[in-house]
């Protein structure tokens, strides 16, 4: 008994197996469980709506495309009119794992950060008022809010409420790194376990943890050495009006890393190899050899879940006659 402990000892320090998921920094992503199936329902033809929008054209999708990882894949979000936005829209993919929603928190939950983009006149320009009139002249909208909260009086706190529930079930389970967690010893390469266990030894897992392996505090960005960047953002001292929270932004998820390029808050890094690179240096003061930094890549996407699965939703037709204006005359 005593020489299969010994072994096992040796085996983990190798970073061969995972005796047990609960010993790691980074835990199982979970099936999504206790969801509202009918506001589930609603708030996905809302999120794909782009009536949402003052234009007509812009929807929650447009910025947070469910077929991109739950990004646009570009530095920072285009809005109404062809505005530039001025921070790179995270992934809405496991959000509600999230401590707090946008880079900065100043959204509490899910439901609070769906009413944000609505009224901001940079991205879908429209106001809560004008967004339930337009759902509340939709016979179809009408009739599924009468089904699914028991009023045909649409309401902004409902509207929030379907989109908030159904971004809920927008978890990714069973990547190969949760495969391997719950047992499946094949399921990672060497490399791949070579570069987890860079990953925890060089102090990544230090914001990196949890089950969305982020997420979960605000950390200043450039912590070693300053981040260059001539993106303005504040982070969290803009919600906090702290100066010792200048800088500060919510630690981004890594699942689907792979997939939600450009990275970092003003979408400064195009591939994975020069994030752990400018982390490594900016925020650890470690230089990864080009080896090392290739391992930690492996490993990082490995954290690439299953994506949501679903069919488009039919959008409720308009009793409208009168055709929109293009969206960014």
């Amino acid at each position: 008994m005593k020489y299969k402990t010994i072994v096992s000892a040796v085996i983990m320090a190798m970073g061969l197996v995972s005796v047990s998921s609960a010993e790691e920094p980074i835990q199982v992503i979970k099936p999504v469980q206790n969801i509202n199936l009918a506001q589930v329902e609603l708030g996905k033809k809302l999120y794909f709506d782009p009536r949402l929008s003052k234009s007509g054209f812009i929807s929650c999708n447009s910025c947070h495309n469910l077929s991109m990882g739950g990004t646009d894949n570009i530095k920072t979000s285009i809005g109404h009119k062809w505005q530039q936005g001025p921070i790179n829209a995270p992934t809405v993919l496991n959000s509600s794992l999230n401590l707090a929603q946008f880079w900065d928190g100043r959204a509490k939950d899910l439901k609070e950060q769906a009413g944000g983009p609505i009224a901001n006149p940079g991205e879908m320009a429209s106001n809560h008022t004008l967004a339930v009139d337009v759902l509340q002249s939709i016979p179809g909208y009408v009739r599924e809010f009468q089904l699914v909260f028991g009023s045909d009086k649409i309401n902004i706190d409902n509207v929030t409420q379907a989109i908030a529930e159904f971004e809920k079930t927008l978890v990714t389970p069973n990547s190969r790194f949760d495969q391997w967690l719950l047992g499946k010893k094949d399921a990672l390469t060497r490399d791949e376990l070579a570069g987890y266990e860079l990953f925890k030894k060089s102090g990544c897992v230090g914001c990196h943890n949890g089950p969305a392996a982020g997420g979960n505090s605000f950390q200043k960005m450039g912590v070693v050495e300053p981040y260059k960047t001539s993106n303005k953002a504040e982070g969290l001292a803009a919600v906090s009006g702290k100066d010792a929270d200048r800088f500060k932004f919510k630690v981004p998820t890594l699942r689907n890393v792979e997939m939600t390029y450009p990275y970092f808050h003003d979408g400064g890094a195009w591939t994975l190899t020069e994030a752990v690179d400018i982390m490594g240096r900016l925020q650890l003061g470690r230089k990864f050899s080009q080896k090392e930094n290739s391992q930690i890549v492996s490993f990082l996407k490995t954290l690439t879940g299953d994506q949501p699965s679903f069919l488009m939703p039919i959008l409720p037709p308009s009793n409208e006659k009168t055709p929109r204006p293009h969206p960014f005359d």
